[in-house]
């Protein structure tokens, strides 16, 4: 029998006691508390064999030099944050070295069942090769600061051009003897560029993109049409698609861009499941409720 969490334990009895009318006059609704029975749905990522939530926890907004607005809120606040949004069904997390999150990732695994749970990680290719970190004592750095053995996801972050396959080829070379050894399920790289997207979506060693897709063509590497072709062709080939800037790095936030933006990420493209750089437990809820309206919809 699944262990009933706190949040659930103190809806469900309110609800039975009281009805919503009641819980909404205490406020409850409005701390977060949602109903247990809208959750997030969950869709098969691709051929990776990895079956992912349609909503993963973005960790990057504004992010660089080690932090981001999520970093930002403090520990406590962000933990709360992410395990109220695993509880809606969000059990994907997007992180990466370059937002300081995998330390904040590592609080909010401790008490979760770390098989329910997908981690993606990125790596930053950009340091000098001479005095950087070697790429293996990199990546084992990266799972002591989260906490995992394992990371199901590991990209090459912000791929910017479409030479990346030979420029970051000890990092592949890498990833591929990680990948054998289990300590990562699928690799790819995050695309900030046209030609570095183009390249990804025929490549085999490429298993996961993560590209950036909103109706509005901001912050993208060329129109929703001409993205969304090398996404379905792609997705043809087999790689997992991950959907990023759903609401353009935060430019596309009014009612009506956000509800036009997932109905676009929904109906209209090519990715099966997208990243949000959430903020808060109103985020989360807004995002996990208005996904799942338009997905049954």
């Amino acid at each position: 029998m699944e262990k009933i969490n706190r949040r659930r334990f103190l809806y469900s009895g309110a609800i039975g006691l009281t009805g919503i009318s009641a819980l909404s006059a205490a406020g409850i609704l409005n701390q977060g508390f949602a109903p247990v029975n809208t959750t997030v749905d969950k869709v098969k990522l691709g051929q990776t064999g990895l079956t992912v939530s349609r909503v993963a926890l973005g960790t990057g907004s504004i992010g660089g030099n080690h932090e981001s607005n999520q970093t930002r809120l403090g520990l406590p606040k962000f933990v709360q944050m992410a395990r109220h949004a695993y509880d809606r069904g969000i059990h994907f997390f997007d992180t990466a070295d370059t937002y300081g999150s995998y330390p904040f990732i590592k609080e909010v695994l401790k008490d979760l069942p770390r098989e329910k749970v997908t981690l993606l990680g990125k790596m930053w290719t950009y340091n000098d090769p001479a005095t950087s970190e070697p790429v293996n004592k990199a990546l084992d750095r990266f799972r002591r600061e989260t906490g995992s053995d394992y990371f199901d996801i590991m990209l090459l972050h912000c791929m910017t051009n479409g030479n990346w396959k030979e420029e970051k080829k000890r990092y592949i070379d890498y990833f591929s003897l990680a990948k054998q050894k289990g300590i990562i399920k699928a690799v790819g790289l995050s695309c900030h560029n046209y030609d570095a997207l183009k390249g990804a979506v025929d490549d085999p060693w490429v298993d996961v993109i993560l590209a950036r897709i909103n109706p509005f063509q901001s912050h993208m590497d060329g129109t929703p049409a001409q993205i969304n072709e090398l996404l379905n062709r792609a997705r043809l080939n087999g790689k997992g698609i991950v959907g990023m800037k759903i609401f353009g790095n935060g430019d596309k936030i009014k009612e009506n861009e956000r509800e036009e933006s997932i109905k676009f990420a929904i109906k209209n493209t090519g990715i099966h499941c997208m990243t949000l750089g959430m903020e808060s437990i109103a985020q989360v809820d807004d995002a996990v409720d208005r996904v799942m309206r338009i997905v049954k919809g």
